[in-house]
């Protein structure tokens, strides 16, 4: 290991798996065959990806994560990677249907995304689906997350990195939180403000 980190040639995972394979219906035999270099927990080794994501299904949390992106934020990617550390429900993209997938860092094969085409829509389904829509962004009149009970079954709202939410999407929420800050700036980093509002909610209700 370099002072920079593990070096380029460092191999993650595991290898071809020993004789004889796991017969379980779970195990992907090219896995087992070639090895697993995926970024998943040790449970989930040689496990198919359509495995993985119904064994996630039996203990997904009850809060979801919704985004706008009206910009092509680059945040998105870092959103559904947190979402699905934190075990979200489901991500939910506002606005333009492409986004850039970089920084998930493939875990969106494992995280149900859905994609709504407005802030009203996404209202509409979060009240069809019994979520709670509470917008995090520091807004005149936004209570701070810190002190704030978030619902059990909340859909946590992010806006666009800089802009913040759209006029739409704030009067779409129920409630908006602000997040506390110290510094010079504005806002903090979407992706960033995510990460802390999904744990926010993990403290409250995660068992």
């Amino acid at each position: 290991m370099s002072e920079d980190g593990p070096s380029d040639d460092v191999e993650v995972g595991v290898g071809p798996h020993v004789q004889p394979w796991p017969t379980d219906s779970r195990y992907d035999p090219d896995l087992l065959r070639d090895g697993d270099r995926r970024n998943v927990i040790d449970r989930y080794r040689y496990w198919t990806v359509e495995a993985i994501v119904a064994d996630l299904d039996t203990r997904r949390h009850d809060f979801a994560v919704a985004i706008e992106n009206w910009q092509h934020d680059l945040n998105i990617g870092t959103v559904v990677r947190t979402a699905n550390a934190f075990l979200a429900q489901e991500v939910v993209i506002v606005g333009r249907k492409r986004w850039n997938r970089r920084g998930a860092m493939v875990t969106d094969r494992y995280q149900h995304i859905r994609h709504v085409a407005s802030p009203a829509e996404l209202r509409e389904y979060a009240d069809a689906a019994g979520y709670t829509l509470i917008a995090i962004d520091n807004l005149p009149g936004a209570v701070p997350l810190e002190t704030f009970a978030l619902p059990r079954k909340a859909m946590l709202l992010f806006g666009q990195e800089g802009a913040g939410l759209t006029p739409d999407a704030h009067a779409a929420a129920t409630a908006v939180c602000s997040i506390a800050q110290f510094g010079s700036t504005r806002s903090i980093n979407a992706g960033v403000a995510a990460g802390i509002a999904m744990h926010a909610w993990i403290r409250q209700h995660a068992g």
